[in-house]
């Protein structure tokens, strides 16, 4: 079993606003597409970061962690959120969605997760992506801040995270404007 946990909490400045609530074609918003392809893949619990001040999303299954105030830094917003997950029993690991990734599979974070490694970094083509996925010993030492960072790049290198090859456009596709959006849409849909 393994858990979920979507960073939603950010301010979407490039975006216009904030990207959990940003809108695929097919109207819905990354917050939901990030939460279907984790369930999908079998995820249980699902936490996400959201916005300062944000109440209840309304997803059903999804854990809200709104953010103490705005600006707060990737890192700190990952300890909180896996601060709310240690709570949670019987996972054993925890895939790391940035919600600006609505377009990864399902298949991508299933061969993650099946990986044999305290930490596995998805790569398309030899370009490192996202989720990210962490042995719960390392989730719990991040959420009870065992680890000082200042970012999970360091804390990914200390615990020897491996690489892992995917066949999944989507774990590239970084969705942080309406422009790259549109390019990874159509980068996928023209079969990369």
């Amino acid at each position: 079993m393994f858990a979920g946990l979507i960073l939603a909490g950010g301010e979407g400045k490039r975006f216009g606003k904030p990207k959990a609530w940003a809108e695929l074609p097919d109207g819905k918003t990354f917050l939901e597409s990030c939460f279907r392809v984790l369930r999908d893949a079998g995820a249980e619990p699902i936490v996400a970061t959201l916005p300062p001040g944000t109440d209840d999303p309304g997803i059903d299954g999804l854990t809200a962690v709104p953010l103490p105030s705005p600006g707060l830094d990737m890192f700190a917003s990952i300890m909180m959120g896996f601060d709310r997950l240690i709570g949670f029993p019987d996972w054993e690991k925890a895939a790391l969605l940035p919600v600006d990734h609505p377009l990864v599979t399902s298949g991508a974070i299933t061969t993650l997760v099946n990986m044999t490694a305290l930490a596995a970094i998805p790569s398309y083509r030899g370009k490192h992506g996202h989720p990210i996925c962490i042995d719960r010993e390392v989730a719990t030492a991040i959420g009870r801040s065992e680890f000082p960072g200042p970012t999970l790049r360091e804390v990914l290198r200390e615990v020897g995270a491996v690489d892992v090859e995917v066949d999944d456009p989507g774990v590239v596709a970084n969705c942080n404007t309406p422009e790259a959006l549109r390019d990874a849409l159509r980068s996928i849909n023209q079969g990369s």
